[in-house]
């Protein structure tokens, strides 16, 4: 018997919107549902305490970078990445795809394997799926994604099909390689901004039977119109019964558009990026908090907020900044992963209401979108 299930519970009237729970060893995530990006066992800046009082049910950690640093036999031996890091809750940890595209100047890619230079020495790295599988299991994370093959787009007709049909055989070798009953399986769809290798590509992992599905290589600058549409496309040919996870999307607005979609998870550095440099979201719009209109601003960032940030004003969070200090860059992202929970708490909220289509447009008329 798997570990792992995922119950829905409702569907939006008007929308592809779905609102269901995925159950993990590690306790339920609710979806729709946004995880927090800890690429190294950390969400930077914030400890894993003010994680979990943004809401935050899951988090997300990279293979690439804690194979290199401090090294997946280490972080075994400090308790996996539950034990190292103190979160209590599911974790999922990327396979190391992404660097296939974001490394694309070091590596090289084989139907055996991606070849890397590190980042942090120069040393070489090969990652295969099944050391890719071998990490995560030593990770110990709930969920484990499959090695995939990510092209920059946009790239030649044949270069996106070679890429997605490697993926699919990358995906293959990671499920036969896996051995850990207690550790969710997800395939990430390929095929660039192809409808047609987009649908192929789902159907296939479909047929494998995964614990979920991701769809990949999106948000990697193409327009954002091409992302709905993609997803729009992808997210009918993956089965019902199983979660959908749209990589590294994005910001609310994606996260909303791809809900409406049929999408069900997310991860993103955005809230973490901005929040550091100043940059806070609210449903308002985008607040530059570095802007000398905040200098003597005494409200906070948003009223009905209860983050620890907005217990203060906008001109003492843009002092802090001002000043250097570190904790500005820790409000603000705090406060931001706050804002991206309220956010998918209320798509959950709309969706069970059968109102979904109503919450979007109103979230688009105060990020002033229409």
């Amino acid at each position: 018997m798997s570990q792992f299930a995922f119950e829905l519970s409702h569907r939006d009237a008007t929308t592809s919107a779905r609102r269901g729970v995925f159950l993990t060893p590690h306790g339920p995530v609710q979806t729709p549902g946004f995880m927090p990006v800890g690429t190294q066992g950390t969400v930077k800046g914030v400890t894993i305490d003010q994680v979990a009082a943004t809401g935050a049910h899951m988090i997300l950690g990279n293979t690439y970078h804690l194979a290199l640093r401090p090294g997946h036999e280490t972080v075994r031996k400090l308790g996996g990445l539950h034990g190292m890091s103190g979160w209590e809750g599911p974790i999922l940890t990327d396979s190391g795809g992404f660097q296939i595209f974001s490394l694309n100047a070091i590596n090289n890619v084989t139907e055996e394997a991606a070849t890397f230079r590190s980042h942090i020495d120069g040393a070489k790295v090969r990652l295969t799926p099944e050391h890719s599988i071998e990490i995560q299991e030593a990770l110990g994370s709930d969920v484990a994604m499959v090695l995939d093959h990510v092209v920059a787009l946009p790239a030649e007709p044949g270069v996106v099909e070679d890429a997605m049909a490697r993926s699919i055989r990358w995906a293959k070798r990671c499920l036969e390689a896996a051995s850990r009953d207690d550790q969710a399986k997800f395939a990430i769809v390929q095929g660039g901004l192809d409808t047609e290798l987009r649908v192929q590509c789902a159907t296939e992992l479909s047929s494998m039977g995964f614990d979920g599905y991701a769809v990949g290589g999106l948000s990697v600058g193409e327009a954002p119109s091409e992302m709905y549409r993609i997803t729009a496309a992808t997210c009918p040919a993956l089965p019902e019964d199983k979660p959908r996870y749209l990589m590294g999307v994005g910001q609310p607005i994606d996260l909303i558009e791809s809900v409406a979609r049929g999408i069900d998870l997310f991860d993103c550095v955005m809230p973490t990026r901005n929040g550091r440099n100043g940059l806070a979201f609210t449903d308002l719009g985008k607040v530059k908090l570095r802007n000398a209109v905040h200098r003597e601003d005494t409200q906070p960032l948003e009223q009905d907020c209860p983050c620890l940030a907005c217990r203060h004003s906008r001109g003492y969070l843009r002092h802090l900044f001002i000043a250097g200090e570190m904790l500005g860059p820790i409000l603000v992202s705090i406060h931001n992963l706050t804002y991206y929970q309220r956010v998918m708490q209320g798509a959950r909220d709309a969706i069970e209401q059968n109102r979904f289509d109503a919450y979007r447009e109103e979230k688009k008329r105060g990020w002033g979108l229409v």
